[in-house]
């Protein structure tokens, strides 16, 4: 009975090993040793591109993997999976969300096995709670049913609470989660062995920034951020680059469209002359501007006019 049983068990593995090399890796690149990133495409989540349009990663230490951010499909974190089993054999103790929009967590369900701890937010399980429903809809009109029928919420079980540290053996990742900024349940990992900061969506290059948040929170923590010892940023979107230079084009629009919105306000318009207007002299720096601006200058209207 236990030879059967056994039997049964090896069957199943290697079926499942069987499973995992047939499925295509995610194209990543090593930007420091043991740190690899996948740069998602600069668009729309669409079919054509499999919702792959954040920074994910992952980080390989003497024991273990954390992976940071797991993509915006089960499809691209299984892709991302099969990168890091390609390159290593170490167990991935940690998935750590940088925050709850979907391009950076409807892969999770790819790494949910026994043995692999979700970190985020302390406001994350929250977050996805309140919105996800919305954003599974969301990507059931875009996507197709194809796409979401393998996707599931799924929450941290660790929770960061201002600092946090993980080992990885003889790497240790330094977390921080940040008041409302882009949204209100922001995450940045540190990994101090090479320096290298994944900033979540706290940081955007070329794709315009989006605001999700507190505007008044960013331009805060945008203070903060330039302040942590990295030696180069993982952004949300956009390439890897060093740091804090990083942070002057965010830093730029984000001031240029709170200083347009405080003006309109001063001069007594209305909120759809700040869709139409605010921030328009960056158009020609950012990618996907009229998909975000519009929107950005909406929320920050509303937020600016109760000062």
């Amino acid at each position: 009975m236990v030879h059967r049983a056994l039997l049964a068990a090896l069957a199943i593995l290697g079926a499942s090993t069987i499973s995992l090399a047939q499925q295509p890796e995610l194209s990543v690149t090593e930007i420091a040793p043991g740190l690899f990133v996948h740069h998602g495409v600069t668009e729309l989540m669409t079919r054509q591109n499999d919702g792959a349009i954040a920074n994910v990663g992952f980080i390989i230490g003497d024991n273990a993997v954390a992976v940071v951010d797991t993509g915006g499909s089960v499809r691209e974190g299984r892709q991302l999976l099969a990168a890091i089993r390609a390159r290593t054999a170490k167990p991935i103790r940690y998935v750590i969300n940088t925050h709850g929009h979907p391009d950076h967590v409807f892969g999770n369900a790819a790494f949910s096995n026994d043995g692999i701890t979700f970190v985020g937010h302390r406001n994350l399980p929250r977050a996805l709670a309140t919105h996800g429903p919305f954003y599974i809809d969301a990507f059931r009109r875009t996507m197709g049913d194809e796409l979401i029928d393998e996707v599931r919420l799924v929450p941290p079980t660790l929770l960061v609470d201002g600092s946090l540290k993980l080992d990885l053996g003889s790497r240790s990742l330094a977390l921080r989660a940040w008041p409302a900024a882009h949204s209100d349940n922001d995450l940045t990992v540190l990994d101090e062995k090479t320096g290298t900061l994944f900033a979540g969506d706290l940081v955007f290059l070329d794709h315009t920034p989006v605001l999700d948040g507190n505007l008044h929170g960013w331009l805060s923590a945008i203070g903060e951020l330039s302040a942590v010892p990295a030696l180069r940023v993982v952004p949300g979107h956009g390439p890897v680059s060093g740091w804090p230079a990083g942070l002057a084009d965010e830093r730029r629009y984000l001031e240029t469209l709170a200083s347009d919105i405080r003006a309109l306000i001063g001069r007594g318009e209305q909120i759809r002359a700040a869709a139409d207007t605010a921030a328009a002299t960056e158009r020609s720096h950012w990618q996907l501007f009229d998909d975000f601006n519009a929107r950005n200058a909406t929320a920050a209207f509303s937020e600016i006019e109760w000062e």
